[in-house]
């Protein structure tokens, strides 16, 4: 979250940048970049204070098409580039868009580290459940027996269930959306801003090239309300296209129940988002037993990295004085090397 403010109000142009937009006709990132395109302006951030970091991927052409500063890195390493430049620039508003390949293949390690640190960056993940760049491999959230060009016999692996992840890894500000749901997610973007910490979406995205229909009974607008569990703190965990299905906590497991003959809205869960336990629970959550949950799953506060960092200088300055460059680098042993 940055504390600048804007001495104009944007609006959705400003953020569009030159470039053409080189995603496949249909695609899903199409849907994402218009509602962060409309929610910036909305900030009260002058648009030189954005910065938009990707890695390698579909998803991460996204700064191309952002009228920001940003950074296109390499495979996974996203998170690695935001951390140190929010160490460096506490003052900028800095996000995050990565894939379900980029973020938990090979930039797993630093998807975990930024989330357990805690710095003050928004991440963005657009999971299609496929390689869609590389043209259609699985990925480490296909699910098993899932066909591709890299397993034609039907994936053995055991997908990641990205927002379980980033709940294990102790993120502050854990949250799920839909590409097409364009309110919602614009709800949880301005969310995710307004976290002061690491704040994360698991954004459900369609490939409708290599995975197409991938969440279509979360989409599909006659089957959708029964398939979509919208968690919205303080309220009992209800859902289904009459509002008559709901989830409670029976022992220590989760069932749904149909509400009447018995059973009413007192009996439900009531969703917490400062309840991890609930916010776990509620993320292994899915077809075809449960429905899906979208929302924010967890949001608490505690310190940011990059405060405790520079609270962390003040302290050393104060007790050891600025210190000199020079002298450092010239004291101790020294030697030649011929």
């Amino acid at each position: 979250m940055s504390t600048a403010t804007v001495s104009s109000k944007p609006t959705r142009k400003d953020f569009v940048s030159d470039q053409d937009v080189r995603w496949c006709p249909g695609c899903g990132d199409y849907a994402i970049l218009a509602q962060v395109q409309k929610v910036m302006p909305e900030l009260g951030v002058p648009r030189e204070n954005f910065v938009f970091i990707s890695g390698i991927g579909c998803s991460s052409r996204f700064p191309y098409y952002m009228n920001t500063y940003g950074f296109h890195t390499i495979h996974g390493r996203a998170p690695a580039i935001a951390s140190g430049l929010k160490a460096f620039r506490p003052d900028l508003s800095v996000w995050v868009a990565t894939g379900d390949g980029d973020a938990l293949s090979i930039g797993g390690n630093h998807f975990i580290h930024v989330l357990r640190r805690n710095l003050d960056i928004n991440i963005l993940l657009f999971n299609n459940r496929i390689y869609g760049l590389t043209k259609g491999q699985y990925s480490p959230t296909s699910e098993q027996g899932k066909i591709t060009k890299s397993t034609p016999f039907g994936s053995v692996d055991y997908p990641f269930n990205p927002t379980a992840v980033a709940l294990g890894a102790d993120g502050t500000f854990v949250a799920r959306s839909i590409d097409v749901e364009a309110k919602h997610l614009q709800d949880m973007l301005r969310r995710a801003y307004e976290h002061p910490g690491t704040a994360f979406i698991e954004i459900l995205q369609n490939c409708n090239i290599f995975n197409d229909g991938a969440f279509a009974h979360l989409t599909e607008k006659d089957i959708k309300a029964d398939h979509q569990l919208v968690l919205e703190h303080g309220k009992p965990l209800i859902f289904g296209k009459n509002r008559d299905k709901g989830i409670r906590l029976l022992g220590h497991a989760l069932e749904v129940v149909a509400l009447g003959s018995g059973i009413s809205e007192s009996d439900l869960l009531v969703h917490d988002e400062r309840n991890s336990a609930l916010g776990f629970l509620l993320s292994s959550m899915g077809p075809p037993q449960f429905p899906t949950p979208i929302g924010v799953f967890r949001a608490i506060e505690r310190p940011t990295y990059e405060s405790t960092l520079a609270d962390q200088a003040v302290n050393a300055k104060q007790r050891l004085g600025e210190g000199n460059l020079e002298e450092l680098l010239n004291r101790g042993d020294t030697w030649s090397v011929a």
